[in-house]
């Protein structure tokens, strides 16, 4: 096996020092949730959600005014800036890259589709946004059109299985030795940070491997992906490197859903694991 280390809890001080007294809003982040179509709403809501139990100060969620309807019924907490059209196409990129002025980082991908409007439109604000982003879901099918447009950015990519099949064109077994390999080749050839979700997680960026065992065999359900994309949002948010966010987000959405699971078995929803995101930080932060 490579030279790899294990993510363990003390990466959650890391992520999360003691508060100063005098602390405030936007201290801790502000996220720009990119997510949703005519179809979808749950995803960039599970992204939102998360993301404020992970502790961001702000998130905002721009979707197709349907999903960013939805969103906003969830939760008074959820800001949503609602667009005139079902899908996403570049008639948008302006005026979402307008909303990442005040932006601290950005989600996208989730509940957006795989329509070709759509996935132009994601490479086309990924070139141009200059904000660290978590690309996951249907901005990973994007990328993977184009994928030197990873080089220089802060971007964390979080794939499962399949999804990194389709970025590299390798198929990953249950080998660990094997997953370890293939994420180190692309974050070296591509200069980015992968996280790659299974019952280990491998993260990796161009100079460092690590491993992340928490999780439960019953996090298999919809939405659970997204809770990690949000989890992993808040955090690089905050100003944390991609790869120290992969492994705290990796960390905490793998405990919260043993949490669960120890609830709920085979009955646990992504709603579950988000309300036991502050169970997992108040081990290291209470106030």
């Amino acid at each position: 096996m490579e030279n790899v280390s294990y993510v363990s809890e003390k990466i959650l001080k890391e992520v999360y020092p003691e508060r100063k007294d005098w602390c405030h809003k936007y201290d801790f982040g502000s996220l720009l949730v990119i997510g949703g179509s005519k179809i979808y709403s749950g995803s960039p809501t599970f992204n939102a959600l998360a993301a404020y139990r992970a502790g961001v100060d702000l998130v905002t969620v721009v979707a197709p005014r349907r999903a960013a309807d939805i969103v906003a019924s969830f939760k008074p907490d959820l800001i949503t800036y609602p667009l005139d059209c079902d899908f996403f196409t570049r008639n948008n990129l302006k005026e979402v890259l307008e909303l990442t002025k005040n932006k601290t980082a950005v989600v996208i991908g989730g509940g957006m589709t795989r329509r070709e409007e759509v996935l132009d439109f994601i490479l086309e604000f990924l070139k141009e946004v200059d904000i660290p982003c978590v690309i996951d879901a249907d901005a990973i099918h994007a990328v993977a059109k184009n994928l030197e447009i990873l080089e220089g950015k802060k971007f964390i990519l979080t794939p499962h299985s399949y999804e990194f099949f389709v970025l590299s064109g390798k198929k990953v077994s249950d080998n660990l030795d094997e997953r370890i390999s293939f994420v180190k080749e692309f974050c070296q050839r591509y200069k980015t940070t992968v996280l790659l979700k299974g019952h280990v997680d491998v993260i990796c960026d161009d100079r460092e491997i690590y491993l992340n065992k928490t999780g439960s065999k019953a996090m298999t359900k919809g939405g659970l992906g997204d809770t990690l994309a949000g989890i992993a949002g808040a955090i690089l948010a905050r100003g944390v490197t991609p790869v120290k966010t992969a492994c705290a987000a990796a960390y905490i959405n793998g405990l919260a859903g043993e949490l669960a699971a120890k609830k709920y078995s085979e009955g646990i929803m992504a709603s579950d694991l988000i309300e036991e995101i502050p169970n997992v930080i108040k081990r290291v932060r209470k106030y």
